[in-house]
């Protein structure tokens, strides 16, 4: 089985898989959330940006997680928009306050978006830092470039050094 590229679209099962959802509960989520719009395709396939999986996760963290309904879903996307949602869903994001802001934890700093009304803000502890599953596969690819290239080094330096080294012709000649 080849692996997609990170910026590949996904089909409804590969998008199921990686969220641990059915596959009817992301058809419902479309029904209910409209900014979860899936390219469809002949048949009806549905194929899945990126960022749509990005929201969908989000999606996912404020209905199992912090125990959103879907209203409240709904309402966080009316007031905070879909690119907070997707924040939410992806590394290190957690809400503090319903709706009202973010924290990211960044190496040692704990970053706090400001919230709306500071008198309601609480902060809760941050999330462990988490690569979503696209910096994953990002990530994955350059360190196996990188692996790949160490490999072209050592061959290059081995072919260098075989070409370099004296010949038991040149040994014999220096010893005499």
């Amino acid at each position: 089985m080849s692996q997609k590229s990170p910026e590949a679209f996904r089909t409804i099962s590969e998008v199921a898989d990686e969220l641990d959802v059915q596959q009817h509960v992301l058809r419902f989520w479309e029904s209910k959330f409209t900014a979860v719009r899936p390219l469809k395709r002949g048949g009806g396939r549905r194929y899945y940006r990126p960022s749509d999986v990005d929201v969908l996760r989000g999606v996912k963290t404020l209905l199992y997680s912090e125990g959103y309904t879907i209203r409240g879903v709904q309402k966080v996307f009316r007031n905070q928009g879909v690119r907070y949602v997707a924040d939410v869903g992806q590394s290190g994001m957690q809400p503090l306050v319903r709706g009202e802001g973010l924290a990211a934890v960044s190496g040692d700093a704990v970053q706090v978006a400001v919230a709306r009304e500071p008198t309601q803000l609480s902060l809760v502890e941050p999330a462990p830092l988490k690569l979503a599953t696209l910096e994953r596969r990002q990530l994955q690819h350059r360190l196996d470039a990188l692996a790949k290239l160490r490999a072209d080094i050592a061959k290059a330096l081995a072919a260098r050094e075989a070409r370099l080294a004296p010949t038991s012709e040149f040994r014999r000649a220096v010893k005499a």
